[in-house]
């Protein structure tokens, strides 16, 4: 293999990587977020964050198995995760609700954009099993960062 072809491969596991950084960041902050809303929309919100938490653990074998399916090693630990992440930690659990919907639907944002950086990094390799399964998380994300904007209107 050409040295390009290395550095296209290195660049779609590392965005698949970051990928999946930001993916198990992003669950972990909407799950705090579900267990700490408060307030009259706790139970709608409660119920939302709940429901894009499931979705985005659900990707997290995929992306993975993906990385592993191009020869290469997977975070392997929360420190990796926490490098590699472009999703802030938040703390804060006495956060108001419309803090925490504009906080996931810009970190959704995030990782859209991550998602397409893997969609191009995948072209680019010529990797069409990852270029059509990102598809997929790529319409998720923006589904989620819809129905967070709309619940902010």
């Amino acid at each position: 293999m050409s040295t390009t072809g290395d550095n296209s491969k290195k660049a779609l596991v590392d965005a698949l990587n970051g990928a999946l950084a930001d993916t198990l960041a992003l669950y972990v902050k909407t799950k705090n977020f579900h267990w700490h809303v408060a307030g009259p929309r706790f139970r709608d919100l409660h119920l939302l964050f709940d429901e894009q938490a499931a979705q985005l653990i659900g990707t997290v074998d995929l992306i993975g198995e993906r990385v592993r399916k191009n020869g290469e090693s997977t975070l392997t630990s929360i420190g990796a995760i926490a490098t590699a992440t472009g999703v802030a930690d938040q703390d804060d659990t006495a956060l108001d609700a419309d803090k925490m919907v504009a906080e996931l639907r810009d970190d959704n944002r995030k990782l859209h954009d991550r998602l397409n950086a893997v969609k191009e990094a995948a072209e680019d390799v010529g990797d069409n099993a990852t270029s059509g399964i990102v598809d997929d998380w790529i319409d998720q994300a923006e589904e989620r960062i819809w129905f967070l904007a709309q619940t902010l209107k």
